[in-house]
Parts: structure tokens; C-alpha cells; sequence
């Protein structure tokens, strides 16, 4: 007999995205310490993947392993701050929203509601204009704040449906406090969601950031995946053969991004039991009972 299982057993999706992410996050901790200075310029430049560059030379003569190392630190910074202040402001507009109801909803729902109409790309383009210096903590906080209305639409809907539960209920005639029921009772159960969020928050605001620095309006003085995808359009990579320059960020993106949505994926079936894999198969063909006539 099949053993049921409260949670997906561990798939090839799940194990192949937590790799991926492993050890991207792990290049970004230690190969920074043993590459060169990434701002080094006295190297040969366009120089093509070789023993003592294994992914070549930029036009100026930086070597693309140092920063694709640095820029992996960068590019996770800004992506980690931001999803993180993107899953703060979900929770104070959606759970906090969705429970409370009345006319603390009403309010907190109008404010998630202007964000979620105002286009978050021109929003984020005049806030990075504005600002005199754009360093890689503002670039964060920019992404941050102009990416969590969608998250809060559906974390209030959520708290919301449990609001009704019978054990909020109790917890609520046996007068807990506010903030308890919501860090004891709500949250625990929208941990799967939460995380998904996250996860989501966090590619969105790497891909954000690209797409400022390839506008101009990236990091200043930093170096993220964004920044060297720019520097090489810039540096006319593609004309000259380059491919080392601009290659490695790009694939750096779509691999980290590709293992994200594997960890998502298996996040969602915790999230949704219809997409949970069976251990057995859903239709199965019964065997005859001995003895039983052809």
C-alpha cells in the first residue's frame, strides 16, 4: 500500500534548483577571494578564455572570471534587500490588511491598489533619475519598494480566507492578542507562500536591476551582472567577437533564475496539494483475482 505523504517527496526539480542556487550562491562568497582585483586594467584587452584569464579580458583589460564573481555578490545583494523589503511591505498591506478588516483594510487596500496601477518600470526609471547618487543599496531599496503590491493583493486574500477559520476563532475568544494570532495562528500557514514570494521577489529584482543598468540608471561604481552586460553593449563586445564579455552574465542570470523557478515549482506543491506528484500512478489497471474464469 502507498504511503500518503503530507508533503511532495523530494523530486528531481527540487533538487536539481536547490543545486543550482547552492552553488551560484557559493561562488559569490568565495571566488571573489581568489580572483583578481576585478578593476585591474593591466591585462592584454579582448583577450579570448585562456589559462591565466579562463574567461577572457574586457576592452579595458579587467578580467571577466573577477567580475563575474563580484558582480554575482552584487547582483544577490540587490536582489535579496529588495525581495526582502518587498515581502515586509506584502506583509503590513496583505496580512495585516486581510485580517483587520474594516477601514484599516480600506486604507491599506487604496494604497496597495495605487501601487499596483502605477507602471513600476517608468516609477522606478524617475525615482533612479532623481537620485544624485545611485548606489547599489538605493538601486535595492528602489526595487523594493515599487514590487510588492502584486504579492500583497494575494497575501490579503489569504488572510483573509483564514481569518474564518474555527482556530482563529478560538484564539480570538480566548483573547490573544492581535500580533500573536497573526505570528502564530495566520503566518505559519502561509509560510509556503511566503517563501514562494520571496523567491519570485528576488529574480525580479536581479532581472530589475539589469535592465536599469542597461538603461544607465543602474548601480554607480558597483559591479552586478547588470553593470557588465552594459559595459560590453558599451564596449561593442558583439562587433569585436567578445562573446566571453557578455556570455557568462546573461547565462549567469538565466541559470540562477532557471534554478529559482525549480525551488518555486516545488515550493507550489507544497502550496497547492493538486500539484503534488502521487506516488502511484493515477489510473491503474487492476489485476484479475486468481481463480477468476477468462
Amino acid at each position: 500500500m502507498a504511503e500518503n505523504r503530507i508533503l511532495p517527496s523530494r523530486s528531481a526539480k527540487s533538487v536539481t534548483g536547490l543545486a543550482i542556487v547552492v552553488a551560484i550562491v557559493l561562488f559569490a562568497i568565495v571566488a571573489p577571494f581568489f580572483t583578481q582585483n576585478p578593476r585591474f586594467s593591466g591585462n592584454d584587452a579582448f583577450l579570448p578564455p585562456n589559462v591565466d584569464h579562463l574567461l577572457g579580458t574586457t576592452k579595458l583589460g579587467y578580467d571577466v572570471l573577477a567580475q563575474l564573481a563580484h558582480g554575482a555578490r552584487g547582483s544577490l545583494i540587490v536582489g535579496v534587500i529588495a525581495a526582502a523589503i518587498a515581502i515586509v511591505l506584502s506583509l503590513i498591506f496583505g496580512i495585516f490588511a486581510g485580517y483587520a478588516g474594516g477601514w484599516t483594510d480600506e486604507i491599506l487596500s487604496m494604497g496597495t491598489n495605487v501601487m499596483l496601477v502605477i507602471p513600476g518600470l517608468p516609477l522606478v526609471m524617475v525615482i533612479a533619475v532623481y537620485a544624485e547618487s545611485r548606489s547599489i543599496w538605493l538601486v535595492a531599496f528602489i526595487l523594493g519598494i515599487t514590487s510588492w503590491a502584486g504579492s500583497a493583493i494575494v497575501l490579503r486574500s489569504q488572510a483573509r480566507s483564514l481569518r474564518s477559520r474555527d482556530y482563529v476563532g478560538a484564539a480570538q475568544v480566548a483573547g490573544e492578542r492581535t500580533f500573536r494570532i497573526l505570528l502564530v495562528e495566520i503566518m505559519p500557514n502561509l509560510l509556503p507562500l511566503l517563501a514562494a514570494q520571496f523567491l519570485s521577489a528576488l529574480i525580479l529584482a536581479i532581472l530589475g536591476e539589469a535592465g536599469l543598468s542597461f538603461l544607465g540608471l543602474g548601480p554607480s561604481g558597483s559591479i552586478t551582472w547588470g553593470t557588465m552586460i552594459t559595459d560590453a553593449n558599451g564596449g561593442n563586445a558583439m562587433s569585436a567577437g567578445a562573446w566571453w564579455w557578455f556570455v557568462p552574465p546573461g547565462l549567469m542570470i538565466a541559470v540562477f533564475g532557471a534554478g529559482l523557478s525549480l525551488v518555486n515549482f516545488s515550493i507550489d506543491e507544497v502550496v497547492n496539494p493538486k500539484l503534488r506528484v502521487v506516488a502511484d500512478p493515477a489510473v491503474r489497471r487492476r489485476a484479475p483475482k486468481a481463480g477468476a474464469s477468462a
